[in-house]
């Protein structure tokens, strides 16, 4: 299932490997895309889209609901 989040506060690199590595420990079968420049982060996963938000957030980075 493919899930789109809308996920502020990504600012480099290290930042999009945080959040691909948050998704990953909910899901190490998910995939992640993530397109920095519009906030937009998409993730490939049958984990639910709560698991997938919360493990993002504890990251420290804000996800619009």
């Amino acid at each position: 299932m493919n899930q789109t989040f809308t996920v502020t506060g990504m600012t480099c690199g290290h930042c999009e490997k945080a959040v691909t590595r948050a998704v990953k420990q909910v899901d190490p079968q998910a995939e992640v895309t993530i397109d920095r420049a519009v906030n937009l982060v998409e993730v490939q996963s049958d984990q639910p889209r709560e698991l997938l938000a919360k493990a993002i957030a504890e990251e420290g980075y804000a996800v619009a609901a």
